[in-house]
């Protein structure tokens, strides 16, 4: 049975950051309320270990226990990485990666975490300049890119077949090393859809560097040797 008698913060709030102006963690204990920012970057580990961005003291938390990652459409993904307890979302386990929406429920262990974000009706309250309220000039860049979608097959008959812990620690471990995988690779997840990842990479106007090409077969190389080295572990748990 485990025990939640402390909860510290390794991240804190700058002073020159508002929560109400872009998106954060609340937590709520015994000592008051904590705002985790999520801002600077475009992912965010959670745990109870000290190398991760976000450090909840509770031993109900796994040492690496979820990610949380933001996309280019300002989506936040939430992914939990197969975690002893489980990540919740509105009293809902996380399997594969769940988008995540305003004043969710989120639960790490026996922590409860509520997210926010900043909405639309929220902007364009500030006092408006007339001298520089001019329309925004689009800029058009027409480049090459590359797009990788990554499936699981036989999902569906994987959630009958295993066990509930079982797969949710096998797909939040898979999750974790695609995502490694990828940005390693020199892109990142750009989209979860379901059990699947897409990732896209950028390349010149005119033509694609030969280096690039040979980094994204090694990737695609990589997570399939990764998959069957998981496949072949939840093979041997059945």
């Amino acid at each position: 049975m485990c025990s939640c008698d402390c909860l510290s913060i390794a991240a804190h709030l700058p002073v020159d950051i508002l929560p109400r102006e872009n998106p954060y963690l609340l937590l709520h204990n015994d000592k008051g309320q904590r705002f985790f920012p999520l801002v600077g970057r475009s992912y965010w580990t959670i745990g109870r270990g000290k190398d991760n961005d976000i450090v909840i003291k509770d031993h109900c938390i796994s040492r690496n226990h979820a990610i949380l990652q933001s996309t280019e459409t300002g989506d936040f993904y939430l992914i939990d990485l197969g975690s002893r307890n489980g990540t919740f979302v509105n009293g809902r386990r996380v399997a594969i990666p769940v988008t995540i929406h305003n004043t969710d429920q989120i639960t790490f262990g026996k922590t409860e975490v509520q997210f926010y974000r900043a909405t639309p009706t929220n902007v364009g309250k500030q006092p408006r300049n007339l001298e520089w309220d001019t329309p925004t000039s689009s800029v058009h860049e027409r480049r090459l890119t590359s797009v990788m979608v990554v499936d699981m097959r036989n999902f569906t008959a994987l959630t009958r077949q295993l066990d509930e812990k079982v797969l949710s620690s096998l797909i939040g471990s898979w999750f974790r090393h695609a995502g490694g995988i990828v940005r390693s690779s020199g892109s990142w997840v750009d989209k979860y859809i379901g059990d699947a990842i897409m990732a896209i990479w950028f390349h010149g106007q005119q033509e694609v560097n030969q280096d690039d090409i040979l980094q994204i077969f090694q990737a695609i190389i990589q997570l399939h040797n990764m998959t069957r080295a998981l496949s072949a572990q939840g093979t041997s748990r059945e």
